[in-house]
């Protein structure tokens, strides 16, 4: 088997490669599109031997793992943070990057991570998608917002984007080019309110038959849209061995620093997805008033007073979700918090 190690760029992807033996055959550089790849393997396929391949896990390592595999490799995609941590090096360049991963490969050592399926690809980037344009429609109302605080205009409104408050907005004498700014902001809020509309309808479309969807239903805070975002980005839970897994997975938990007596808890790690982060986080905001967590969360809030109490119980409590998730999926078993005599839905 011949080991290559790919080390990606937006123009290029250069190339190791290693024998059996760990000697070395072959280094070059090649262009990092589709043609560029299919060029490598045609390259490397007169030594017709077994290929497994290696490249960092970063943006379009996804597209070489996938096009090399059509192609009869084998390939693994390295965890970036893992292999610095393996193999610091004093001088870094894309061809020693190249040669590290070819090495990591034949010792079989690569901390290669776990790539989702194409159909759970698809699902991330639905959920993913309704997020970003969440995004766009608050920060466009937000500059409205600004706007109107800068002329003197703010009102007092439940919803200023509803029908009164859009009346009142047409009615508002703002010079060019804020008042053109404006109308244009609302015109843009209407086109994604339509396209998050109907993404949400896609959602619940396809999460009807999820095995998941309908037991995340049933934890509390948790409703169409998180359910959906929670399943896509945990994929398959029988790859967390424990709660503390799946824990871990979201990077709710503290950094920490041991050494001697010395124990330093540090900020959140904030490892895994953030979409499921945030998912999880707001299904805590939600979930600090069920009865099954609403004592915990107000004596950690009461504990730690008004300046910090409220994020780190809103935390706590999107670890303990994470954790009730792990045993809800796993045992394919409605939310029950410990000690309820009967099964409660949220």
């Amino acid at each position: 088997m011949l080991h290559v190690g790919l080390d990606l760029s937006r123009r290029r992807v250069d190339v190791c490669v290693l024998s059996e033996a760990g000697e070395l055959v072959d280094e070059f550089a090649a262009p990092s599109d589709r043609d560029g790849l299919y060029g490598l393997t045609r390259r490397l396929a007169v030594f017709d031997e077994p290929l497994r391949g290696v490249v960092e896990s970063m943006t379009g390592a996804r597209f070489v793992h996938d096009a090399l595999s059509r192609w009869g490799w084998e390939v693994l995609v390295a965890d970036a943070a893992k292999v610095k941590a393996l193999a610091p090096l004093a001088c870094k360049t894309d061809k020693i990057d190249a040669r590290v991963l070819a090495e990591l490969s034949w010792r079989d050592l690569v901390p290669a991570i776990w790539l989702p399926s194409e159909q759970l690809r698809a699902e991330r980037e639905l959920s993913r998608y309704r997020l970003h344009l969440v995004k766009h429609r608050t920060s466009l109302k937000n500059r409205i917002h600004a706007t109107l605080f800068s002329f003197g205009c703010q009102r007092e409104m439940s919803d200023l984007f509803g029908a009164a408050g859009r009346q009142l907005l047409e009615r508002l004498e703002l010079p060019d080019p804020w008042r053109s700014n404006v109308t244009a902001s609302l015109a843009l809020i209407d086109d994604l309110e339509r396209r998050i509309d109907q993404i949400q309808r896609e959602i619940k479309r396809c999460g009807a038959d999820h095995q998941y969807i309908p037991l995340l239903l049933t934890v509390p805070g948790v409703g169409w849209v998180l359910g959906y975002t929670i399943a896509s980005e945990i994929g398959d839970i029988d790859r967390f061995d424990s709660p503390q897994k799946l824990v871990g997975y979201t990077g709710l938990c503290p950094r920490v620093k041991q050494s001697g007596n010395t124990d330093l808890r540090g900020p959140l790690s904030k490892h895994g997805p953030r979409y499921l982060r945030w998912a999880l986080i707001e299904a805590a905001q939600h979930a600090a008033a069920h009865p099954g967590y609403r004592e915990r969360y107000q004596t950690i809030k009461r504990r730690l007073g008004k300046q910090r109490g409220a994020k780190v119980a809103q935390i706590d409590l999107a670890r303990r979700l994470a954790e009730a998730i792990w045993h809800i999926l796993t045992k394919q078993q409605p939310f029950a918090p410990a000690g309820a005599r009967k099964r409660l839905a949220a």
